[in-house]
């Protein structure tokens, strides 16, 4: 990987001789017959940056350092040993975490900090730094443990996540004003001109569209979201916990643009089933189902069936403005709409294109 990216490793000599130059130089320090092997070999072969610093010196310097450390760094063996590890630092090495460190070290304590470092060649890097004791069989400390990891991009991530985040709390906030306004202006404009119903029927579609929008706006960013949410929002203030509505759809995930196709259509359906099926009754029941189907699961499929509501038939071209208004909507995402009149209910299966 290139600098910047992620660990800074490079091609090199596969052998790595720095472990048992380190165990010839303490002989002492029980890394002898097969246990000095092992140490050679993990040291040697590791990609993960490891130092080892000796705490019964003054200034505890580095003793040890594998080849993965000396690439992330870019020093030298030479450069590195005998050294204590804050070469490493630089103007923005954060105090605190420093202090953290320190705390770690004298109470012989284990932690990981992620600080600010910086490379021979002057370029910082985030450092995810492990350190800890170790200690040998009577218990007295030997070395102190240390492991670097170039968190750079992982932490790039985090800071865009979290103005995502920030950005979709935001839009959240303005859509909720803007829809606000809307049925403002669609009350006024409905009292003055005497067209009060007609009003409070377009209200009720803008405010469907705004319980869409604000349940999936924080997944936006990633731009697919789980429509389950949407459809729920959408549908249970026609429940209110009564039962009479049954979701089964499962977590598909769709573009952020399908929302206000589906978000009106499942409204208008409601509203026909209060007025005119299955919600009309108490007896009724509402089963909505979602999948994604296509040979590449690039298509939402959306159920609606309706059981134990009054018997059902075409309405008649004149009286149908609620089917006229979600056929328009389907024709306009490129999706089809089947509806079936049976004696015990409507059924209609609508497909949204998901790509």
């Amino acid at each position: 990987m290139s600098k910047g990216s992620g660990q800074a490793y490079h091609a090199g000599p596969s052998f790595d001789a720095s472990p048992e130059r380190f165990r010839e130089a303490h002989p002492d320090d029980q890394f002898s017959g097969a246990s000095g092997v092992l140490f050679e070999q993990a040291m040697a072969q590791t990609r993960m940056a490891i130092c080892l610093t000796d705490p019964n010196q003054d200034d505890q310097p580095i003793v040890f350092a594998n080849r993965a450390f000396r690439e992330l760094t870019g020093y030298s063996e030479e450069e590195i040993i005998g050294n204590n590890c804050r070469f490493l630092q630089g103007p923005e090495s954060d105090p605190a975490a420093i202090a953290k460190i320190r705390t770690a070290i004298e109470e012989e304590d284990v932690t990981v900090v992620e600080l600010i470092n910086y490379r021979k060649n002057g370029e910082k890097f985030w450092n995810a730094l492990h350190i800890g004791p170790i200690y040998d069989n009577d218990g007295k400390l030997l070395y102190l443990f240390g492991s670097q990891w170039d968190v750079s991009d992982v932490r790039a991530a985090r800071a865009e996540e979290l103005y995502a985040k920030e950005m979709a709390r935001e839009l959240s906030h303005r859509m909720k004003n803007m829809f606000a306004v809307i049925s403002g202006i669609v009350n006024i404009t409905g009292r003055m001109r005497g067209v009060e119903s007609e009003a409070r029927e377009i209200n009720n579609r803008v405010q469907a569209l705004g319980r869409a929008y604000e349940t999936t706006l924080d997944e936006a960013s990633s731009g697919n979201i789980q429509i389950g949410e949407a459809i729920r929002a959408i549908l249970e203030p026609y429940d209110l916990g009564t039962g009479r509505l049954i979701l089964k759809g499962n977590g598909a995930k769709v573009p952020f643009n399908v929302v206000s196709g589906v978000g009106v259509t499942l409204h208008e359906l409601a509203a026909n089933a209060e007025r005119h099926g299955a919600w009309s009754r108490e007896t009724g029941r509402v089963e909505v189902d979602w999948r994604m189907a296509g040979e590449k699961r690039d298509e939402l499929v959306v159920s609606w069936l309706e059981r134990g509501g009054p018997p059902v038939s075409p309405p008649r071209e004149d009286l149908g403005s609620g089917n006229a208004i979600i056929d328009r909507l389907v024709r306009h995402s490129d999706g089809t709409i089947q509806r079936d009149w049976n004696t015990d209910g409507l059924h209609v299966t609508i497909t949204f294109p998901a790509s």
